[in-house]
């Protein structure tokens, strides 16, 4: 699992001193966008074409693994949690909290040196950027969430730990079946998915260190976060909100929601988009972001919004 070209790892990083593989994209002069996937998610589940549409839009672009998967600190000693414990409001099977990941996140920008960045977070990684931006609201030059929620777990809850909604079966434990599963999920969403280009990254995905454990323990981290809508209610960022209209893992409305509750915060329903990125979204959601992150820069410049760090 050796690292591929263009690839860095940021050593050290948070409190717990972790090494956190990352990629830089685009324009170093560029303003900086931090991508933030979701749960057993990436730095590679970021689609490439989505990253060259943003990167043509004058960004610089941050994609990295986050803590438990990919080529990033595994903790694979702490096993898996237990999701009905853990509902019920028994937390200590838990290895993390969304707190641990928002402090991942501060250091992996304090290591690159980053005093400000955008920040763009999909799903679990919505929950981390809203967290980051109401905990360290210095360090969030803009928001933007994506199919995520403001709560402590998605609306409607997956039918089972590690399920793909739609798609039967127990959780995969073998490459082959990682790779049927993800393929089979892109085709039951009801969009137009690029199936051999999600085999490719399914295959790149297990192969850079794919776990179902490091998944589940990120997927449960949020439990017993709380309703952050109190905090996202102060935050003087522009943000946005974008959720796909087909979305069966995480309903529309946990985004409206989020969306009314930050003061100003646009709101981008997307048709044929589910709890992915299909390329036919590329060019809308690219565009929309893009406009944000360079509204939100001259906006500081022209000092009307708080200082950035």
């Amino acid at each position: 699992m050796g690292q591929e070209v263009g690839e860095e790892t940021a050593s050290g990083v948070g409190p717990a001193g972790l090494d956190l593989v990352y990629e830089r994209l685009g324009d170093r002069a560029a303003p900086p966008v931090l991508l933030i996937m979701g749960a057993g998610g990436q730095l590679i589940n970021w689609p490439d074409g989505l990253c060259a549409e943003l990167a043509g839009h004058g960004l610089q672009l941050i994609r990295f693994d986050g803590r438990d998967c990919g080529r990033s600190t595994h903790f694979d000693g702490a096993g898996e949690p237990d999701f009905t414990a853990a509902l019920a409001g028994d937390l200590s099977s838990l290895a993390y909290t969304l707190a641990d990941l928002v402090a991942d996140t501060v250091g992996l920008l304090d290591v690159l040196d980053l005093d400000s960045v955008h920040l763009v977070g999909a799903s679990l990684g919505g929950m981390i950027a809203q967290a980051v931006a109401v905990a360290h609201p210095g360090r969030v030059r803009s928001l933007t969430s994506i199919m995520s929620t403001h709560g402590d777990r998605m609306t409607p809850p997956p039918a089972r730990p590690g399920a793909t909604r739609g798609v039967p079966g127990p959780p995969p434990t073998t490459r082959e079946l990682y790779v049927a599963r993800m393929v089979a999920g892109a085709s039951a969403r009801g969009v137009a998915a690029d199936l051999e280009a999600v085999r490719a990254v399914a295959e790149r995905a297990w192969d850079r260190g794919w776990s179902l454990a490091g998944m589940l323990r990120q997927a449960a981290s949020v439990i017993g976060s709380g309703d952050r809508r109190e905090g996202l209610s102060r935050l003087e960022v522009p943000a946005l909100v974008i959720h796909g209209a087909a979305d069966a893992a995480a309903d529309p409305a946990g985004g409206r929601a989020t969306a009314q509750a930050i003061p100003g915060a646009e709101f981008l329903l997307v048709e044929g988009m589910g709890h992915g990125f299909p390329p036919g979204v590329w060019r809308q959601v690219s565009a929309r972001i893009a406009a944000l992150v360079h509204r939100a820069e001259r906006d500081h410049e022209e000092g009307r919004i708080r200082p950035l760090s």
